[in-house]
């Protein structure tokens, strides 16, 4: 495990496990939301993918994403382990509720320099909502690839309880 994937849909704990692993492991860790938004406003970064193909010819890494759709294919092409946190909805939209909530009350600077916002929640792609809608794709997606022979060798690690999940960090 020297080049990581941590997937999983928005709120199932990918950043969380990916700070522990980089802690546990000593691999550097790279968060996706603040690679991809780049300043105030939601701005995105328009050397994405120059930045993320940089981090990829690493030898060691951990990143906490699917990956955005211009940079997805190479993260999976480089890493050698996927671990997919397969939660159910009903465990991931209370995490996922009680993030934003807070990030909105406290007005918590997030990736770019943003913050979430009440006006925000009405949004389809606030991660409440995108959480919801993306659920069931976003399973489909990680399955797919992670069966894709071209993606190959591919190590997965598939968790679908979080204690399962806790247990195997704790082996580490």
């Amino acid at each position: 495990m020297e080049r990581i994937l941590v997937v999983g849909v928005t709120g199932a704990g990918k950043s969380t496990l990916a700070r522990a692993l980089s802690g546990r492991l000593g691999l550097p860790y790279h968060e996706m939301d603040a690679l991809y938004f780049s300043g105030p406003g939601w701005a995105v970064n328009d050397k994405l993918a120059e930045d993320v193909s940089r981090l990829a010819a690493g030898p060691r890494w951990i990143i906490d994403s699917l990956g955005y759709p211009e940079v997805r294919d190479l993260l999976w092409s480089r890493a050698d382990t996927v671990i997919w946190l397969d939660y159910p909805r009903h465990v991931v939209m209370p995490r996922v509720l009680r993030r934003s909530i807070r990030r909105t009350v406290t007005r918590e600077v997030i990736f770019g320099g943003n913050r979430e916002t009440w006006r925000e929640w009405l949004r389809r792609d606030h991660p409440v909502w995108w959480s919801w809608s993306q659920h069931g794709a976003r399973h489909d997606e990680v399955e797919r690839r992670t069966l894709d022979p071209g993606f190959a060798p591919l190590d997965t690690l598939r968790f679908r309880r979080s204690d399962e999940t806790a247990a195997w960090v704790e082996s580490l």
